[in-house]
């Protein structure tokens, strides 16, 4: 596809890879989506329920706060319950980094220079050695050094970047290789240079974000402008799109940006018209009921729905399923691409999602008798 089309190619950068538990980071593996939970850890029956949502929603790595001895009691169950990988977010307290890594913690979030001397950072090396956790160091212009900003004067990408570095080579003077790095500011200009500058000096994997984006909307347009424009030039093997709004949102703001650029697929990707006096329906409904009520679609299909027959034909061309707006309450419904049948008003809502619930077992279905014809294949062999 990238030859026929080379204006869509992304040349990720060159990163060596970590595991993240089960999941590895970096390298030419997958693009993950990361959240972070906001319920107390506490309370383990309301954490595990969010992490549960964040799964649905298609999230590969969540992260929980551990500041407090009690928080990181019982992270084992948490741990044990979860399905994706756990960081354990700590800052601070060396402790709970020792405990979380201990009670199955995939990953400790930490900055070595803000736990203590340097036989506390040995300490934390020892323990996620041990366990077999990453570390992800987290930079933040909001919690830079006192020494950097009366170097720098104020948060900048330089100063964001010799943090960084400086955190590395503590991890590093211990032989502790398995992190990535995050250099997160809720400036995006800020933060784009900040990781531009990184990418070049160091060769692990980056965690994206544009730290505390906003609410919904704001921090979606925000978190889109900078981890796209980092994205598109290569730059990031895990992101987490950081929302003023539950976890799950943040899930699916993450998938919408890595599908915009044709980095992971997952769920139904809409095609749809901001609609207009043409439109033979409520366009802005439609699409409103159906993104709610796709959410449970994990294969990757396409679906257009626009209101009228000026752009319609052309976007179902393109897509699995499409839908175009018609007179007197009668719309054309194609499939891969083909006219296929008409719709009436009625009916319209539940039978799209019928038959975008067929497609995906049809795709499902190919891909599972794929999968069984190369293991024949390889048997033979």
């Amino acid at each position: 596809m990238n030859a026929i089309r080379p204006w869509r190619s992304i040349e990720r950068r060159i990163s060596r890879q970590i595991m993240v538990g089960k999941v590895p980071v970096g390298g030419d593996a997958p693009i993950t989506v990361q959240t972070m939970t906001n319920t107390p850890t506490e309370d383990v029956g309301a954490t595990i329920d969010q992490i549960r949502r964040c799964e649905d929603a298609g999230a590969d790595i969540i992260r929980v706060s551990c500041p407090t001895a009690e928080a990181t009691e019982h992270l084992d169950k948490i741990t044990r319950a979860a399905q994706v990988p756990i960081v354990a977010d700590i800052h601070f307290h060396y402790k709970r980094a020792l405990e979380a890594a201990d009670k199955g913690a995939a990953c400790l979030r930490i900055n070595p220079g803000n736990i203590g001397s340097s036989e506390r950072v040995a300490e934390v090396v020892r323990a996620a050695k041990a366990n077999g956790c990453a570390i992800r160091i987290g930079v933040n212009a909001g919690s830079l050094e006192k020494d950097l900003l009366e170097k720098y004067g104020e948060p900048c990408p330089e100063a964001l970047i010799e943090s960084a570095l400086d955190h590395i080579k503590l991890l590093q003077d211990h032989d502790f290789h398995e992190y990535k790095v995050a250099v997160k500011a809720s400036d995006v200009f800020l933060a784009v240079a900040a990781y531009q500058g990184l990418a070049d000096a160091v060769d692990c994997p980056l965690h994206l974000g544009i730290t505390e984006a906003g609410g919904l909307l704001g921090g979606t347009v925000k978190s889109s402008i900078g981890i796209g424009s980092l994205l598109w030039a290569g730059i990031g093997d895990t992101i987490r799109v950081s929302l003023s709004a539950e976890p799950e949102e943040e899930v699916r703001v993450g998938f919408e940006i890595l599908k915009s650029l044709g980095l992971r697929t997952r769920g139904v990707r809409v095609v749809s018209c901001p609609s207009c006096a043409r439109q033979g329906f409520d366009v802005i409904r439609t699409v409103e009921a159906l993104e709610e009520r796709l959410q449970h679609i994990k294969t990757p299909l396409s679906l257009s729905v626009l209101g009228c027959v000026v752009n319609g034909p052309g976007e179902a061309r393109e897509t699995d399923i499409g839908l175009t707006g018609g007179g007197s309450g009668k719309h054309m419904v194609y499939l891969s691409g083909l006219k296929d049948h008409h719709v009436e008003d009625a009916n319209m809502l539940d039978h799209i999602v019928a038959l975008v619930e067929k497609k995906a077992a049809e795709i499902e279905a190919d891909m599972s008798d794929a999968g069984q014809a190369d293991v024949v294949v390889e048997a033979a062999e």
